[in-house]
């Protein structure tokens, strides 16, 4: 599997396309939030030749669904979560409004991703865990066989998720991290929601939060 890092929006955020050599890509929290942005998205896809099958939240805090409509309309997708975040998508007009930003509609979201259950494009098969804390239906997407996952914004270099916000649960997250996260090989590649990468060694060794 390979992954190309998009960073959008006045959040900084982290947007990720997964493809494999069958083209099929997927794409992972479209944060993409002004037309200069959503332009670049649909480039970087396009100059990879890659078809989006599948269009996924980690979770739904803001800043990770300002391009689901966007996404959906130019692709025919529907996005994917966890049922638990059908309240944060439904609440993210309203959280739009308390920010002074600007609300891009993102369309109702298939509540199917779940603890067991995976993700396919090609000929690649990702697993979901979930791992509530920063919200409470946030979801990782781990690749065995590559020996990576992308966590949202579970955990960051040197740092975890926010727990100060509406649904967030600061034990949750401790114990998602350490049950989920922890228990990978430690060369395990960490793509986050935020920053830069790391390893699960890596945070098992230094975060000061953990």
């Amino acid at each position: 599997m390979e992954i190309i890092k998009l960073t959008f929006n006045d959040f900084y955020e982290n947007t990720y396309i997964l493809f494999d050599h069958t083209k099929e890509c997927i794409i992972v929290d479209p944060g993409n939030s002004t037309l200069s942005e959503d332009k670049e998205l649909f480039d970087t896809i396009e100059k990879h030749k890659l078809t989006p099958t599948l269009l996924i939240n980690t979770h739904c805090h803001l800043d990770h669904v300002f391009g689901n409509g966007v996404v959906a309309e130019k692709y025919g997708l529907t996005p994917k979560i966890n049922i638990k975040e059908s309240i944060m998508l439904e609440n993210y007009p309203r959280i739009c409004e308390m920010y002074g930003l600007k609300h891009r509609p993102s369309p109702k979201a298939e509540e199917i991703l779940k603890e067991g259950t995976s993700v396919e494009f090609g000929k690649t098969v990702l697993q979901v865990f979930e791992t509530p804390g920063h919200s409470p239906g946030s979801i990782c997407l781990y690749d065995e066989k590559g020996e990576t996952i992308i966590v949202g914004d579970v955990l960051f270099r040197e740092s975890i998720g926010r727990t100060d916000l509406p649904g967030c649960n600061h034990d949750n997250l401790i114990q998602s991290i350490k049950t989920k996260l922890f228990t990978l090989p430690k060369q395990t590649k960490v793509h986050s929601g935020h920053g830069e990468n790391t390893t699960i060694g890596y945070e098992m060794a230094h975060n000061p939060f953990l």
